[in-house]
Order: C-alpha cells, then sequence, then structure tokens
C-alpha cells in the first residue's frame, strides 16, 4: 500500500543533513557549554554559531536570539514574561481568537493572575483587520500577541501593517511564526515585531528545540529558574545537538526556499482543485493569502475524524487541526471564530505538503478520496435525512 504522509504542519521529518550536523555533538563533542575545557569550548563555538545563523535568517543580532525547548516554551516566555516584566505599565494584552493554544492558554493564565486580555475576531478566510487592531489599544496596553501564519487554516496575517500600529503606540508585539518561519520570507524588521517565536521540527529538525527572538530593549522576565544559561532568561544545560540541527535545518530552508515553496505550492494547488471538485467540500482559509503547503477543507456531512481514520487506513496521513488538541472533542476555535458552524468545523481536514511530497502522492490522494467521502456519507444520518427529503 502507498504510504502518503500530509501532516507536515504537526511535524516534518529530519532532513538527513540535519542528522549528520547532530551527530558529532552527541558524540565525540559531547561537552557541556558551560565547561571551560576543551569539550566545553567546542559546545560553546557550536551554539554562537547557530546564534549566528538562526539571527541572520531573520534579519536579527545574534544576541536577540534565545534557545528554548520549542515553540510552546518561546510563546510562554514572551508572553508571560513580557507581562511579568511590563505589568506596571499596564496589565492589558491583545491577541486573537484563532491564536495556538501555547499562545491562548499563556493568556488564560495571566488573566487568573489579574490581567485584561482582549481577544479580536478574524474574517471569514481567518484575518484579523489591523483597524481592530489600533481600536483595542489603550493607554495600560503592555504587548500584542498575534500569529504570523495560522496552524490549523494557513492564513498569513498582515503583520507590518499590524507591527506598524503597534510602533505608533509604542507597544511590543509578538509573533508566533512556528508555521511560516521557514516557509515564507521572516524578517523582523520588516514586520516591526519585538519577539518571535520558532520550531526546529516544524522546518525539518529535530523536536524538542526553539527559539525566541527578543528586540533589544524588550526582554522578558525570566519565568524558569536555574543557572546562568541563555543569558539567564532560558536556565538549563543547552541541548547542543538540538541547537545544531535547529541551524542546520534554518540553514537548509534559507538555502531551498525558493524551490522547495515552487514545488509545494504547485502540488497544493492541484490537491485543492482535486478536493474541491467533490460535492460540499469547501475550502477554509484565505484562497490567495495562505502558506505554500497548507490544505484546509470542511466536508459536509462527514466528521473529520472517519475521514482521518478512513484516509490512514489507505495509508494517508492528514489531521483535523492542531497536532496538540487532537484529543479533544470539541470543534476547532479556528474554525467557529471564522464563522463555521459545529458541524461545519467537526467536518474539517487539514492537508499540510512538504518538500519530499510527490504529484504521484497527490493523484493517489485525489483517487481515494471521493470513494471515502461517498462511503462515509452513506453512513451519515443527517445526509441520509437529507436525502430522503428530497
Amino acid at each position: 500500500m502507498r504510504s502518503v504522509y500530509l501532516d507536515h504542519a504537526a511535524t516534518t521529518p529530519v532532513h538527513p543533513e540535519v542528522i549528520a550536523a547532530m551527530l558529532r555533538y552527541f558524540n565525540p563533542l559531547y561537552g557541556n557549554a558551560s565547561s571551560v575545557h576543551s569539550f566545553g569550548r567546542d559546545a560553546r563555538m557550536a551554539i554562537d554559531n547557530a546564534r549566528e545563523i538562526v539571527a541572520k535568517a531573520m534579519g536579527a543580532q545574534p544576541n536577540e536570539i534565545f534557545f528554548t525547548s520549542g515553540g510552546t516554551e518561546s510563546d510562554n516566555i514572551a508572553i508571560i514574561g513580557t507581562a511579568l516584566a511590563r505589568q506596571a505599565k499596564g496589565r492589558h494584552i491583545i491577541t486573537t481568537a484563532i491564536e495556538h493554544h501555547a499562545v491562548l492558554n499563556a493568556c488564560a493564565y495571566l488573566e487568573k493572575q489579574g490581567f485584561e486580555v482582549t481577544y479580536l475576531p478574524v474574517d471569514a478566510y481567518g484575518l484579523v483587520n489591523p483597524s481592530d487592531v489600533n481600536a483595542a489599544i489603550r493607554p495600560d496596553t503592555i504587548l500584542i500577541s498575534i500569529g504570523h501564519a495560522n496552524n490549523e487554516v494557513g492564513t498569513i496575517q498582515p503583520l507590518a501593517e499590524i507591527g506598524a500600529i503597534a510602533k505608533a503606540h509604542k507597544v511590543l508585539l509578538h509573533t508566533d511564526a512556528v508555521q511560516s518561519f521557514g516557509s515564507i520570507p521572516v524578517d523582523v524588521n520588516d514586520l516591526q515585531v519585538d519577539l518571535l517565536s520558532l520550531s526546529g521540527h516544524k522546518i525539518y529538525g529535530p523536536k524538542g528545540i526553539g527559539a525566541l527572538y527578543v528586540r533589544r530593549g524588550a526582554r522578558p522576565q525570566a519565568i524558569q529558574f536555574g543557572g546562568g544559561q541563555e543569558r539567564k532568561l532560558r536556565p538549563g544545560t543547552e541541548n547542543v545537538p538540538g541547537i545544531v540541527g535547529l541551524a542546520k535545518a534554518v540553514e537548509l530552508a534559507m538555502q531551498e526556499r525558493e524551490e522547495r515553496n515552487e514545488h509545494i505550492s504547485r502540488l497544493r494547488d492541484k490537491l485543492i482543485a482535486g478536493l474541491l471538485t467533490v460535492p460540499e467540500v469547501t475550502l477554509n482559509g484565505h484562497p490567495e493569502q495562505r502558506l505554500p503547503g497548507n490544505v484546509n477543507i470542511s466536508v459536509k456531512y462527514v466528521e473529520g475524524e472517519s475521514l482521518i481514520l478512513s484516509l490512514d487506513l489507505k495509508g494517508i496521513a492528514v489531521s483535523s487541526g492542531s497536532a496538540c488538541t487532537s484529543g479533544s472533542l470539541d470543534p476547532s476555535h479556528v474554525l467557529t471564530a471564522m464563522g463555521l458552524s459545529h458541524e461545519e468545523a467537526h467536518g474539517s481536514l487539514r492537508l499540510t505538503l512538504g518538500r519530499d511530497n510527490t504529484e504521484a502522492d497527490i493523484d493517489y490522494v485525489l483517487e481515494v478520496f471521493p470513494e471515502i467521502v461517498d462511503r462515509l456519507r452513506a453512513m451519515s444520518p443527517l445526509y441520509n435525512k437529507l436525502d430522503r427529503e428530497e
């Protein structure tokens, strides 16, 4: 049976060159970067080099990059750490209703600590209106957190415009760029962001490693306590192999991005066109202002979980939304915020493409998908009721 992986927004396979770069730092270069002997100095040099690579990729300075365990930790440090550091100036935060739970749950925690959070709405495409951001800013607003590209529907936000608004009001802007970084151009100066989160395993790097960009003068307060690593913002012995792997993945992404995007976008467009030939299948997210590899659809009268399991039996791996909430029975908060009904949100499917997908993969998906939808609809009480009424 053919095997087709279309869940790259959840995680990506580690690039062979990334694995090769990492191996040396498991053995023989296994030193602790805090040690002063030669083993430690080798590890420290590797981290310093990685910091330069990651910084260059986003137009930042090396001393503005802090390595973390991933996107979630970066989001938490950025949001909670900034709130704690700036609470004397105000206790109001602005975000959107469609953020990743790493952002939403960090904001929910702060609300329990007495902070106030404004959750901005989005339109039917998942876009936030910059004028809504401007209108929500108050004298006590200390932080705006808006993701660069949504992890479920792939819609890319007008972040540069929002950044200009934040700068004009002298409010810090954080963006979760976990889905966009390495996929589309991300420059912290063009976007005018003050803090930016990224993750290694979304860009063909290893799991358990990420980074947080912090513009000079925007430093959050530490929310973990230990040694002096990462200039005391993120203490703990550095994951040297992971940091090396992240840097290599970033380097490859910068080198291959244009070629990858051309390939992936072409396959994405073919996939979307084919899926939409099935009756009552609709595309979610912006039709053009979306990530190269993202396809999110709603299939009327069919449960998304049934689609996932049926496709899996055919060797096709997809998801119904964020991998972090895959065990939840609740409909996607992103899709309901975009105006979809609970039924439509429950019937959603996210197919995300990567560098190794082929046209034959897409042909195979488009071959089996209509058959699966027909079979599941035949078992659907809602579909059968509609058929009887007609």
